[in-house]
């Protein structure tokens, strides 16, 4: 496949346009405001949320879907969770029955829980074309990406010869994936560390020490492996790439939007405040409410996440959701 559409240049779609560049002929990277497309057509640089990067000269900028999406053998969709429904609607008219569609986007759509693969294939499930939808996840900061750092991570399809397809036409030098069938454990592992995160960010931003961090982690990698088998995963995609790796990068991280949330939730600072003030989406902030919902859902056991939307959602205090989580009923582990 020569031909690699990019919707969504924030930075980890800009970083993605880097790193693919050289495995394509041709890229186009949708750009949603004009005037930052303009600029980067321009420079040659995401100033907004990827400074001190160049695009290689033959990825097209374009704020225009048609433009972006003509001739695209694979779209490779990189937008925040909540437009993903609304822009893959816009794109209808635009899209052929050629196509294969990739998601890097981590997160599930509030309210009907569904993950973004699901997402997709629904909204183009209203037209002729079958759907045929990969998704890519695992721990991966997108300046690291775009420096050429070596990173691994997870491409994964019910589709067999998708996943192997994405993997061949994606991997190069500094950027290796791994082919799996569980696209359930991987959404879900991509989406729910965003969560935990935010609590790793709030013992970071407390002064904790390595003990809690350590525990947080282990213990969220418990809730999202109950989750993601309960909705039909396999427990050793949570042990991989898109799960523990992810997880450990997110928690640990200077880079984490996430857990920079949560070290200013520690600090004293409203959430709509911490919001407002950012450039890019944290994920987590969004997630946690279909976290929990799902939970729900499947009756699995969710603490943490329990913890992070009383703390998001209902005021309760870094400090006082720390007390919860420690004087639960004592159980084995």
């Amino acid at each position: 496949m020569k031909n690699l559409a990019i919707i969504g240049a924030g930075s980890w779609g800009t970083a993605l346009a880097i790193v693919l560049a050289p495995r394509f002929p041709r890229v186009r990277l949708w750009v949603y405001e004009p005037d930052l497309a303009a600029r980067m057509r321009d420079t040659r640089e995401n100033d907004v949320y990827l400074p001190g990067f160049q695009l290689p000269d033959h990825v097209e900028v374009t704020p225009e879907l048609p433009a972006a999406l003509e001739r695209a053998e694979i779209v490779l969709s990189v937008m925040p969770s909540h437009l993903v429904r609304s822009l893959y609607q816009q794109m209808l008219p635009f899209l052929t029955e050629p196509m294969v569609f990739v998601s890097a986007t981590k997160g599930l759509e509030n309210g009907t829980l569904l993950r973004m693969s699901e997402v997709i294939a629904q909204v183009l499930q209203t037209t002729r074309l079958a759907p045929r939808v990969a998704v890519i996840s695992g721990p991966t900061f997108a300046r690291e990406v775009a420096q050429f750092d070596p990173t691994a991570l997870v491409v994964a399809s019910q589709d067999a010869a998708l996943a192997a397809c994405i993997q061949a036409a994606f991997s190069g030098p500094t950027f290796r994936l791994y082919a799996s069938a569980d696209t359930i454990g991987v959404e879900v592992g991509g989406s729910i560390k965003n969560v935990v995160a935010i609590g790793a960010g709030v013992l970071h931003g407390m002064g904790l020490g390595h003990n809690p961090m350590a525990a947080l982690i282990t213990r969220g990698l418990a809730e999202m492996t109950r989750l993601a088998v309960a909705m039909g995963g396999q427990p050793q995609t949570l042990a991989g790439l898109a799960g523990l790796g992810d997880l450990v990068l997110t928690c640990t991280g200077d880079l984490s939007r996430n857990r920079m949330v949560g070290v200013e939730l520690a600090h004293g600072r409203k959430l709509d405040e911490i919001v407002s003030s950012m450039k890019m989406v944290a994920e987590g902030v969004k997630t946690t409410h279909a976290a929990v919902d799902l939970a729900r859902r499947y009756a699995v056991d969710m603490p943490i996440a329990e913890q992070m939307f009383q703390m998001l959602n209902f005021g309760v205090s870094p400090r006082e959701a720390i007390r919860r989580l420690m004087e639960r009923a004592l159980k084995g582990e």
